[in-house]
């Protein structure tokens, strides 16, 4: 049924874009199965965080972001100030900038709808996977095919998943350890990352300014450790470009 439903649609796709969601699609599939813990605990978060369905569930479709989520969830929790919620929600993101500027090429090709739609369902898993092909592939509706049918595929399990977080955080055992597998599903993905240079500079002085700070207040240390770690990356980035261009 839903086949015949999304057929009309298909066909008005051109033939590059139809062939590019495949092979997206294919890449991507074994990487999406790692988004599942990562839901599920944010869902059951959520829901601790004194969260209703409905108000956990919106929070989930309009920010979209596991680390935005869980992030600010202790400072809703303990009635931290607004601005304070809001600029770690924005902080805990600020990797999402170093990823639309790596995408922003390779995607140009789309209708602006597109776009808009490329940026809302951008997660780390497919641009890991995805950036290289995207990268060196000439033609813009295979691109836009193979990042946006991978995309929409995490998008729905993401939904998916913190839905049945959300509404069975009173059945879940806590010594499942969810919590573990979402830390081991993070790693997967922030390994092909680490191959470009850039990536792990900013890596690694995250991670070392994260244990440095850890002991600052209201977990301004994770804040302090995320905006070095894009400065590193930016400025590692600019580094390699200048020698590249010599």
């Amino acid at each position: 049924m839903l086949s015949k439903c999304l057929q009309p649609l298909l066909l008005r796709l051109s033939p590059d874009f139809r062939a590019g969601a495949k092979e997206g699609f294919r890449l991507c599939l074994p990487v999406s199965v790692g988004i599942v813990p990562w839901a599920l605990v944010t869902g059951l978060a959520m829901v601790g965080a004194g969260f209703t369905p409905v108000q956990a569930m919106g929070m989930s479709l309009i920010v979209f972001g596991a680390t935005a989520q869980l992030g600010t969830l202790p400072l809703i929790a303990t009635g931290a100030p607004l601005w304070l919620i809001v600029a770690t929600a924005l902080v805990v993101n600020l990797r999402f900038v170093i990823f639309s500027a790596a995408l922003a090429r390779p995607l140009s090709g789309g209708t602006l709808a597109e776009r808009w739609l490329c940026g809302y369902v951008l997660t780390d898993g497919v641009f890991a996977t995805c950036l290289e092909r995207l990268r060196n592939a000439p033609d813009p509706r295979w691109r836009i095919g193979f990042y946006l049918a991978p995309s929409l595929w995490c998008g729905l399990m993401w939904q998916s998943a913190t839905l049945v977080g959300v509404l069975a955080a009173g059945s879940i055992p806590r010594n499942w350890s969810l919590e573990f597998m979402a830390s081991i599903a993070l790693i997967v993905l922030l390994v092909p990352m680490a191959k470009l240079r850039p990536m792990l500079v900013a890596a690694a002085t995250g991670g070392t300014l994260a244990v440095v700070l850890r002991g600052m207040p209201l977990r301004l240390g994770v804040m302090a450790a995320i905006v070095g770690g894009i400065a590193a990356g930016f400025a590692a980035e600019h580094w390699q470009a200048r020698r590249a261009a010599q």
